[in-house]
């Protein structure tokens, strides 16, 4: 199931735009609706994490190349667990002056917490990217590869080895049961409150691996602390600049290349309340699709080596119903669904 649920975002990618391109974009005429106040930008999420900094960029690079009239405002609400900002977007219903930022907590937090939201309660405008993750090791390990890996983890026992991650009953700990799952590992899951201090203990030696997001652990990496053993994804990332001495995003190997067949790939999409009219939904899907044709964007997405798959209408509605699927099942299965549900 997880395999053709992910492998099928591939074949959904966006055409890349060129700036001319954009140039031409930014003078067509006026739409039939446009934001006539200024927009609330809500981040479900605290600051300096990934979705904090992608918000900020989307505002400058609106800002930079003057996309909307109205100023586009970011505003962080990160109670309980993004619940806060989501529940403020289903509540604002035909209010086309708001947008949120989503995550994969979209769907992990109200199935743990049983909080009641669903990301139906919103209307889907674009997914603007996936972000991937890695599975990372402190570089003076002996461990060369994935499979070194897990067969060591294997051999110290069950609950030897410990593996770091950003919150509980979250992405990072959805992915470490899976990895148990497929491999006959048990990790004790040990959570820390950002993917910065994640690095900062596997760096410290302090926990034996990560599933760190690249751009989390992107320095370290380069300083030649930690070591990339591979990205849970189908595909290799496909930068080939080199970030360390030796390695590009490229050189990572998936995580199946290196015998251990797990997943997982986190949503980067914005949404908007629920009863706003199709004309302004339409405006802001414009508005994402120059956003990623900008060199800025492309930047970012390489920065971070992000999985760059842009999607709006019917294509990221089939993607959304499936990812809950998805979810639900690995939650169900690592035992993280509220008891209601």
């Amino acid at each position: 199931m997880m395999k053709n649920f992910f492998s099928r975002t591939r074949a959904c990618r966006a055409k890349v735009f060129t700036a001319a391109m954009l140039a031409l974009a930014v003078a067509t005429p006026a739409f039939a609706w446009e934001p006539t106040k200024p927009v609330e930008f809500v981040i479900p999420a605290g600051t300096g994490g990934g979705a904090d900094q992608m918000g900020r960029l989307l505002q400058g690079i609106v800002i930079k190349y003057k996309l909307m009239k109205e100023p586009l405002i970011v505003v962080n609400k990160s109670g309980g667990a993004g619940a806060e900002g989501f529940l403020a977007i289903k509540e604002a219903k035909g209010d086309p002056h708001k947008i949120v930022i989503s995550l994969s907590n979209l769907f992990t937090t109200p199935m743990a917490t049983g909080v009641p939201f669903n990301w139906k309660d919103m209307t889907p405008v674009a997914m603007m990217a996936l972000d991937q993750f890695v599975l990372w090791t402190n570089a003076e390990q002996p461990y060369k590869n994935a499979a070194e890996y897990i067969a060591a983890a294997k051999a110290a026992g069950p609950s030897k080895f410990k593996m770091a991650g950003t919150g509980s009953k979250q992405e990072d700990q959805i992915i470490t049961v899976a990895l148990e799952k497929a491999t006959g590992t048990k990790f004790i899951y040990v959570p820390f409150k950002g993917g910065g201090e994640v690095a900062v203990q596997l760096v410290g030696g302090h926990v034996q691996s990560t599933v760190n997001n690249p751009i989390e652990a992107v320095a370290q990496w380069r300083a030649g602390k930690l070591r990339a053993l591979c990205v849970f994804d189908d595909e290799r990332m496909p930068f080939k600049a080199k970030v360390t001495d030796t390695q590009s995003w490229n050189d990572i190997p998936t995580c199946k290349e290196a015998g251990v067949p797990t997943k997982y790939t986190m949503l980067r999409g914005i949404f908007m309340p629920p009863g706003v009219t199709p004309e302004q939904r339409a405006f802001y899907v414009d508005l994402l699709t120059k956003i990623a044709a900008t060199p800025d964007w492309k930047e970012y997405m390489e920065k971070g080596a992000f999985n760059p798959t842009f999607m709006t209408g019917d294509a990221f509605t089939k993607w959304l119903t499936e990812a809950e699927a998805t979810h639900r099942t690995l939650m169900s299965e690592a035992g993280f669904l509220a008891s209601n549900k």
